[in-house]
C-alpha cells in the first residue's frame, strides 16, 4: 500500500489552547507526525479529548497549529491564507459526524450540492446532471435533489454529505466520525459505500473515530491517540490483532462482545483502567495514571516511539515486557509501581 507517494505529510504537529488568561495550556495535539499515501486510509482512533478531531481541523485549516508542519502534495499549507485554502477546497473535503447539522435545512439537496460546483461556472443543466449522477452513485434517487434535508433519514443524510464532499472530485477526504451517529446496520452500509468510492475515485481518507473495530474495517493503517499523543500506529491488522500499548488494549476491551462472561471480564478490566488523570503530565506518558503497568519512569519520562516486529510503532517503556517481545525473556524483576520517586531501568 505504501508504494504510492505520500499525499499528506504531518510533521511534529502541536495544537495548544488556553481557555483564558492565567489558565493552564491545553495540549490538544502534542508533537504528532504521520503521513497518508495516495489511495490510502489512515484511521485515527481515540477517546473523546484525544485530539483526533483537532488534527483533522488543523489539516483543513479550521484551527491554527501551534507548531509543526502540514504538507499536502508537497506544498506547505500549515499557514496558508484564505485564498489558498479556498483553492484547496477542491482537493481537500470533509464529512462531518452529524449530517443534519452540516446541511442547511432551508436549502434543497440540489442547492447544497450545486453550491460546491459554483466556482467551476458550469451551465445549469450540467450542474444538475452532475448532482443527480452523484446522488445516484451514493444510493439516492434523482428525486432527492429537490427535497430538503428534513425529509431524509440519518443514513440518507449522511449519503448526501458524502455526495457533497465528492462532487468536486477531491483527493483527500477527512471523515470525522462519519458513522458514529448511525445505527449499526446503516454504519455497515456507509462504510461499504466509502470503500467503494475510494476505489472508484482514487481517494485518500483520514478516518477519525472512537471505535477501533470500525476503523479497522476501512483503514490500511491505524494511529491510536491519547490526550494528544500517539500511543501506537501501524498496519491495521497488526494494531488490531496484536496491540502492544496498554491503551490500545483498553480500547479493544471497550467494544461489547456477545459472550456475557467475556463482557464481564472486559468491564472489570475497564474499571481498573478508568481515567483518574488530571492535567496532562508534561514530562511522562499521558496514560501513566491509568496504566496497570506504570512505574515511576512512566511518570517522569515520555516514551519514544519504538518499532515492533510487525512493523508498527509503540510509545511505551515496557511494551516488550508486556507483550513478551523482550530480547531478554527472563525478566526477574516485575513492573513495580511508583516507589519513592525511584526511576527503574528498562531491560535491554
Amino acid at each position: 500500500m505504501n508504494d504510492e507517494p505520500n499525499l499528506l505529510e504531518v510533521r511534529d504537529l502541536s495544537v495548544h489552547f488556553r481557555r483564558g488568561r492565567g489558565s493552564p495550556v491545553l495540549r490538544a495535539v502534542d508533537h504528532v507526525s504521520f503521513e497518508v499515501a495516495e489511495r490510502e486510509t489512515l484511521g485515527i482512533v481515540g477517546e473523546s479529548g484525544s485530539g483526533k478531531t483537532t488534527i483533522g481541523r488543523a489539516v483543513l485549516g479550521l484551527v491554527s497549529p501551534t507548531a509543526g508542519q502540514i504538507r499536502f502534495d508537497g506544498e506547505d499549507i500549515t499557514r496558508s491564507d484564505y485564498r489558498r485554502r479556498r483553492g484547496l477546497s477542491r482537493e481537500l473535503q470533509v464529512i462531518f459526524q452529524d449530517p443534519y447539522s452540516s446541511l442547511n435545512p432551508t436549502r434543497t439537496v440540489f442547492q447544497t450540492l450545486g453550491e460546491s460546483l459554483r466556482a467551476e461556472k458550469l451551465p445549469s443543466d450540467e450542474v444538475r446532471n452532475r448532482v443527480i449522477t452523484m446522488l445516484e452513485r451514493v444510493g439516492l434517487p434523482a428525486s432527492a435533489a429537490d427535497r430538503y434535508p428534513s425529509s431524509f433519514s440519518g443514513g440518507q443524510r449522511q449519503r448526501i454529505a458524502i455526495a457533497r464532499a465528492l462532487i468536486v472530485q477531491p483527493r483527500l477526504v477527512i471523515c470525522d466520525e462519519p458513522v458514529s451517529a448511525l445505527d449499526l446496520s446503516v454504519q455497515a452500509q456507509v462504510l461499504n459505500l466509502l470503500r467503494e468510492l475510494q476505489d472508484e475515485f482514487a481517494l485518500s481518507y483520514l478516518f477519525v473515530a472512537h471505535d477501533l473495530d470500525v476503523v479497522r474495517h476501512l483503514s490500511h493503517r491505524i494511529m491510536v491517540l491519547y490526550r494528544g499523543q500517539i500511543m501506537e500506529q501501524g498496519p491495521a491488522e497488526a494494531v488490531y490483532a496484536s496491540p502492544k500499548h496498554p491503551y490500545t488494549k483498553t480500547l479493544l476491551e471497550a467494544a461489547p462482545v456477545p459472550d456475557p462472561v467475556r463482557q464481564a471480564e472486559r468491564r472489570s478490566q475497564r474499571a481498573r483502567t478508568r481515567d483518574t488523570a488530571g492535567p496532562i503530565p508534561v514530562a511522562g506518558c499521558p496514560f501513566a495514571t491509568r496504566c496497570p503497568h506504570a512505574t515511576s519512569l512512566c511518570h517522569l519520562e515520555r516514551p519514544a516511539l519504538e518499532e515492533t516486529s510487525a512493523g508498527a510503532t509503540v510509545a511505551c517503556h515496557w511494551w516488550r515486557d508486556i507483550s513478551g517481545e523482550s530480547p531478554d525473556t527472563t525478566v526477574e524483576t516485575p513492573l513495580d509501581p511508583v516507589v519513592d520517586g525511584a526511576v527503574p531501568q528498562k531491560s535491554l
